[in-house]
């Protein structure tokens, strides 16, 4: 009976474990980049002013916190946030890291997403850019054909 009682507990505990398991939004590019070349998952950067978009936020809302959206992006991307933030302060190595890929990618509003897929060439890393988009009214599977489409480009 005991065995039959702790395995029962094992299960539900593993059980648990998997549905709680949260999407990991990366803000270290140089880690996400050998995450996304170990697993060959194109990097999602997330351009983002978390404290005063109201546009991220809703995206946000509508989409990245969705079991849909969560379920999908651990199958197909790597998810990297990029914020620029108003109210608090970003340590001034991320944020001159945000702002170079800012630049790098001609980012003029928020929210912007580029889809990109990391190469080494000449031993540095080049960004293929797949696609870019933002806000997609729909929801999560919305949002997600938009991004399948651009993974076509692969």
């Amino acid at each position: 009976m005991k065995k039959t009682l702790s395995i029962i507990i094992l299960f539900i505990s593993i059980n648990l474990y998997a549905q709680e398991t949260e999407l990991e939004w990366h803000t270290d590019v140089s880690k996400a980049i050998k995450i996304s070349m170990y697993n060959e998952k194109p990097l999602f950067f997330f351009f983002t002013g978390s404290d005063w978009c109201g546009w991220c936020i809703k995206l946000q809302k509508e989409v990245f916190f969705k079991p849909e959206f969560e379920k999908w992006a651990q199958d197909n991307l790597t998810l990297v946030e990029l914020d620029f933030p108003k109210r608090k302060k970003l340590d001034a190595s991320l944020q001159k890291q945000n702002d170079e890929l800012r630049n790098m990618f001609a980012v003029r509003g928020y929210p912007t997403g580029w889809i990109v897929i990391p190469e080494v060439l000449d031993k540095k890393i080049n960004f293929k850019k797949l696609g870019k988009l933002g806000y997609v009214k729909g929801g999560p599977s919305a949002w997600i054909k938009v991004v399948e489409d651009i993974l076509k480009k692969k």
